[in-house]
């Protein structure tokens, strides 16, 4: 949430980064609301300041004049009650910021590539998509999923299952034992307020899986990415400085509508229901964000290093960047049937935006309470480590090489055939 005295003090810088943002909203009608809401304050206080003197005074003949100031007190905050609301309304659909050093743009063909590593591989056969390799050696089923789940969802069997696991526990090896995350195993159920807390709600509520639960007052969702639930860990709570930066890592299953992709993807395992993610979050000093972006993606870089798939790195633009997000870096890994590199892992920076939602504090050096620096980022995301792998490895007979880092974590075995 952007802080609402700053938008006070300057708001063309405001709206100019907010049009950046692809954001329309007139921070006008925000300000006139901002100030009728303090004006309504301050006529409350006098009154409620006029009933304390007279009840002070104790005198009867000013007892009328006490109930007409109680009303008056009521349906004053009735009327800045429903002000504030209308403010929180506006504010909760503002996007955060970009950092200036982000490129400014309105979609991702203004995003900046920052550097390819690896080598695309040349093969001399025709080669096959994950899901034709899957379903060539009889270990991935998308029809059985149909049958049991609906579309864009998918079993695993046998060596692919123990390869989406292999990838799972390796990263976090990685992360917990070379990288000093600290490993979680939360809940994958969360409340609204949670959501609200890391900017998933109100804004983007189409997108996300609520269940229904019977006399429960709170409504509850399943998280769409280890990332909402790491993160509000630290929700109404005051860090000491001492314990910052906090690294957290967990492997867990996440959950989208994908309300948004109709139509795209809908072949393979790349655009899922359910997928698994390894998901970094750091909580850290918001003066340290930027360093900290930069150590979280070559964390998640070095997994791609050594597993030797080929990737870029991508700056994304104002236009491109998620909602939480002031400065996002997006690893893409090359895909050899589409001929392109896609998505694999999003690293962001989301400054104080995300823990003045969650009310997520610290205790500088001068001892003043500061709103959090939080993070996140993929570790990566599994599901499409293992496509990566299975086409970047296959082999002319439709078998799939396994790479030597994850050879320990499958019996030893060098490939799947």
């Amino acid at each position: 949430m952007l802080d609402l005295k700053e938008i006070r003090k300057n708001p063309d810088f405001f709206n100019k980064k907010l049009s950046d943002r692809n954001s329309k909203v007139d921070l006008k009608v925000l300000l006139e609301l901002d100030k009728k809401n303090r004006e309504l304050l301050t006529e409350k206080e006098k009154l409620e300041q006029e009933k304390k003197t007279i009840s002070q005074k104790k005198d009867k003949s000013l007892f009328e004049r006490s109930k007409k100031i109680s009303i008056e007190i009521d349906e004053f905050s009735k009327k800045q009650t429903k002000t504030k609301n209308q403010i929180d309304t506006i504010l909760n659909s503002l996007p955060n910021l970009a950092h200036d050093d982000v490129p400014v743009g309105s979609n991702e063909t203004h995003n900046k590539e920052i550097k390819k590593v690896g080598e695309v591989p040349k093969f001399t056969f025709k080669t096959l998509s994950h899901s034709e390799l899957g379903k060539k050696i009889g270990q991935m089923d998308f029809d059985m999923a149909t049958k049991t789940s609906g579309a864009r969802f998918v079993f695993l069997k046998d060596k692919l299952a123990l390869l989406e696991r292999a990838i799972s526990n390796f990263m976090l090896d990685v992360h917990t034992k070379e990288f000093g995350y600290q490993e979680i195993s939360p809940p994958l159920i969360v409340t609204d307020e949670t959501m609200y807390g890391t900017g998933q709600l109100p804004k983007f509520e189409s997108d996300q899986f609520e269940i229904k639960l019977e006399d429960d007052q709170s409504r509850k969702f399943l998280i769409p990415t280890a990332e909402v639930i790491l993160t509000n860990m630290v929700r109404d709570s005051f860090l000491k400085k001492e314990d910052l930066p906090l690294r957290l890592v967990a492997s867990t299953a996440c959950f989208r509508k994908e309300a948004g992709s109709y139509g795209k993807d809908t072949k393979g395992m790349i655009r899922q229901h359910q997928f698994y993610k390894v998901e970094l979050v750091s909580l850290v000093d918001p003066k340290n964000s930027l360093e900290e972006l930069e150590r979280m993606t070559n964390c998640a870089q070095e997994i791609l290093k050594r597993l030797n798939l080929p990737y870029r790195v991508v700056l994304l633009c104002t236009g491109d960047m998620g909602f939480s997000a002031e400065k996002t870096y997006d690893l893409e890994v090359w895909i050899p049937s589409e001929n392109k590199y896609r998505e694999i892992s999003s690293c962001s920076s989301c400054g104080q935006f995300q823990s003045r939602r969650m009310k997520a504090k610290f205790k500088n050096n001068n001892k003043d309470s500061v709103f959090l620096g939080t993070l996140n980022g993929s570790g990566l995301a599994i599901g499409r480590t293992l496509i990566a792998i299975m086409e970047n490895y296959q082999q002319k007979d439709g078998s799939i090489i396994i790479p030597e880092v994850l050879r320990p974590y499958m019996d030893n075995k060098d490939r799947i055939s």
